[in-house]
């Protein structure tokens, strides 16, 4: 048994057997910032993003398909997936059930919200682009300050050799602008301790998912990269392994020959030649300005995060992956439910992102669900999963989740738990009768009404079985695939002006009980809550981007 092993095993059993350290109580006073701060680094403006392609080809739901990408980024392109996943486009402040509510009217509480979902709303992923001499900016590093939408030059100097270097084989790609995403675990852990590094693997799926559907929207196709050096880039960004590490490198195709302008104060103007030892290659030496003046470390999390980096074990192919696919039990025909056509998502991928949110106890069971807009979920959630990347085929495959459902209030349905086949668009009954009772007694905390739900998807996965054919580094994928999931039902729903939830504390258990799947291998990892919200509710929306 390995440690991820060990970890993954107390995640699905922590309703019942509590994770160390127990009775822990985040110190609110001294939280972390949600973005990183380098003072003394210059930042450069980005340009107002160009206008949101139009047309049948710009709409979500082409956008959670694969398609051509023959396009290239340009500076302007790059803003727009910059500022529409993860830049802050505005504040909300609306009457909601969770327990922070009395204090967002202060400035200091105030929720800036962005596209992109994240765990408990921490964002701990951190941008870094590293541009090289056909790039629209001086070569070097520089970091995406998200509440200024802006870049900050980090290290002045090519070093597009360096991240190259680190990504092996793939470092051929006929490109010399990447974009690099790292994860930064206090700014999580300091709410969700030991539990934190599940959580942060997901919202690696959360922003590559945005960046896949974005990125397509706008003609272009993205593949990042899951393997790779990562001490090698952690060395590059100046960042300590244990608190900061880089997730994923994404290349990006680049066509325009535009420039951000240069500041006017002094900087260096050409690239520092880099020595040939490793020891002496150029890096960022700038440190980030913590808020926190603790910053707690936990065994368990470091002890997961250092197996995965010391793993040495070749990377998997799709077909390897394909033996760790979850695919639904057969049901009888009399069990099976036929799916309508979906429900057209006909808004733009802008127009989803800015119009996803949480819906926090706003649930409300007057008017059900259409079976066309749950049909039209299960699509997106399936689609979107489906991650590109180094291990994957082109169309995203193999895909390591399923999804199954519990319906409430959803027009001619029964309620009950259900199997979803995305291959033949049918549902298959598993557990019968109504579930609010057994949602609700198993859902943690007392934000949400279950009952008043329309349903709960459920993404299940077999981490297990990707950690016998991947290694450590597959909890990984499994976590990306499932944060990306979130992501495009999120987008779905504000397509279909529908409210949603995410939530990961629930009993996996007892879940898993429901669905019989037990003793699978086989686990209910995340679930999503969709439908109706109440009318009239009172809410500022405050969009400033």
């Amino acid at each position: 048994m390995s440690v991820v092993h060990d970890y993954v095993n107390a995640i699905v059993r922590r309703r019942r057997e509590p994770m160390e350290p127990i009775g822990f109580e985040p110190d609110w006073a001294d939280k972390p910032r949600r973005h990183k701060v380098y003072r003394e680094a210059t930042r450069f403006p980005l340009p107002d993003p160009p206008d949101a392609p139009d047309g049948e080809n710009a709409t979500l739901d082409a956008a959670l398909r694969p398609g051509p990408g023959g396009e290239g980024f340009s500076l302007g392109t790059l803003s727009r997936l910059l500022r529409d996943s993860y830049g802050l486009l505005g504040r909300r402040l609306g009457v909601q059930a969770n327990s922070d509510e009395q204090l967002l009217p202060q400035y200091r509480s105030a929720v800036w919200w962005r596209g992109t979902a994240s765990g408990g709303g921490m964002y701990p992923a951190e941008i870094y682009w590293v541009t090289g001499s056909r790039g629209p900016m001086l070569p070097g590093v520089y970091y995406y300050s998200a509440p200024h939408h802006a870049m900050q030059r980090l290290l002045a100097g090519d070093v597009v050799d360096q991240v190259r270097a680190a990504l092996g084989p793939d470092g051929s790609v006929p490109t010399d602008q990447f974009l690099l995403v790292s994860l930064k675990f206090w700014t999580n852990a300091f709410k969700y301790n030991s539990f934190c590094y599940h959580v942060v693997t997901m919202d690696i799926g959360t922003l590559l998912g945005t960046w896949q559907m974005t990125s397509r929207s706008q003609g272009v196709s993205l593949r990042p990269i899951l393997n790779f050096d990562e001490l090698a880039l952690n060395r590059l960004l100046g960042l300590t392994s244990h608190a900061e590490s880089v997730f994923a490198v994404v290349p990006l195709p680049w066509d325009a020959p535009d420039t951000l302008p240069e500041p006017m104060a002094a900087e260096p103007t050409s690239p520092e030649p880099a020595p040939v030892a490793e020891v002496n290659r150029p890096r960022v030496h700038l440190q980030e300005e913590e808020r926190s003046r603790r910053v707690i470390r936990f065994p368990q999390v470091e002890e997961v995060h250092a197996e995965i980096l010391a793993a040495d074990r070749p990377r998997p192919t799709a077909a390897d992956l394909a033996a760790a696919i979850p695919a639904p039990p057969p049901h009888p025909a009399a069990e099976r439910l036929a799916l309508p056509d979906p429900a057209p998502l006909r808004a733009s991928v802008p127009e989803a992102l800015r119009g996803r949110r949480s819906s926090f106890g706003r649930f409300s069971a007057h008017r059900p669900l259409t079976r066309a807009e749950l049909s039209a979920l299960l699509i997106a959630g399936t689609a979107g999963g489906r991650l590109v990347s180094d291990v994957k085929d082109e169309s995203g495959g193999p895909g390591l989740t399923r999804l199954a459902v519990f319906t409430n209030h959803v027009e001619g349905i029964a309620r009950g738990g259900y199997d979803y086949d995305p291959t033949r668009h049918e549902l298959g009954v598993v557990t019968p009768g109504d579930p609010a009772l057994f949602l609700q007694r198993n859902y943690f905390l007392p934000n949400y009404n279950l009952e008043q739900v329309a349903a709960v998807l459920v993404v299940l996965a077999r981490p297990e079985a990707v950690l016998e054919v991947a290694g450590p580094r597959g909890y990984r994928f499994v976590n990306a695939e499932v944060g990306a999931v979130a992501q495009a039902v999120y987008t779905a729903s504000a397509a279909l002006d529908i409210g949603c939830g995410a939530a990961l504390g629930f009993d996996n258990v007892s879940y898993a009980e429901r669905l019989g799947i037990e003793g699978t291998g086989e686990w209910p990892l995340l679930i999503l809550m969709v439908g109706r919200e109440r009318p009239g509710e009172p809410n500022i929306d405050h969009r400033i981007a």
